[in-house]
């Protein structure tokens, strides 16, 4: 051992040289590893949702029914999509396909985090060098969407895309994540 003074025993005695300790007259170990950690401590307590959280995601997807039902007030948001003629169709597509790579992107790092037992390398595995590419992606997909259904609502496309957007973003966290939980180590004989 290294940074004691030598004793009688052949062991070495740890020195404090802060003034903190001088004062106080106290022999307490102050490591990490010396205190109790109680099992309350080791597992995680999920955090309960406030009323104001609970009802803003009530609202974006209230909102979001609202545009798909209504679309243009003649017919709905998917009788639009699939029939108007007044869509610009390839960025229209191009936008889905841009989507489809970003959902695809999340499924696929969620199953490489579940394999992962510790917390600080689900971030590692995850491949965040690649966050911005899915985020230009996703800001393209967003851009291409306004531009093919801008005949349509104008300048209300780019509030309905953000809606529909923000929406998605509250529905899939209870789609995804509540499907691939991981399961515990327990032993079944059956």
């Amino acid at each position: 051992m290294s940074g004691g003074t030598p004793v009688g025993g052949g062991g070495y005695v740890r020195q404090r040289l802060s003034q903190g300790y001088g004062s106080s007259g106290d022999d307490l170990e102050d490591d990490a590893c010396s205190r109790f950690v109680s099992q309350s401590q080791t597992i995680p307590i999920p955090r309960t949702r406030t009323w104001t959280e609970i009802l803003e995601n009530f609202l974006w997807i209230a909102s979001a029914l609202f545009i798909v039902y209504y679309g243009d007030w003649h017919h709905n948001l998917i009788f639009l999509l699939w029939h108007d003629g007044r869509i610009r169709r390839i960025p229209l597509y191009i936008g889905m396909f841009g989507v489809g790579l970003n959902v695809m992107f999340f499924l696929y790092t969620s199953m490489l985090a579940l394999g992962v037992r510790k917390s600080y390398e689900k971030w590692e595995i995850s491949s965040t060098a690649a966050l911005p590419f899915i985020t230009v992606l996703g800001l393209l997909s967003f851009l291409l969407f306004c531009y093919a259904l801008w005949p349509i609502w104008s300048l209300l496309t780019l509030p309905l895309v953000f809606t529909l957007f923000m929406a998605c973003m509250v529905i899939l966290p209870y789609l995804v994540l509540g499907t691939f939980k991981p399961q515990t180590d327990l032993l079944r004989t059956d």
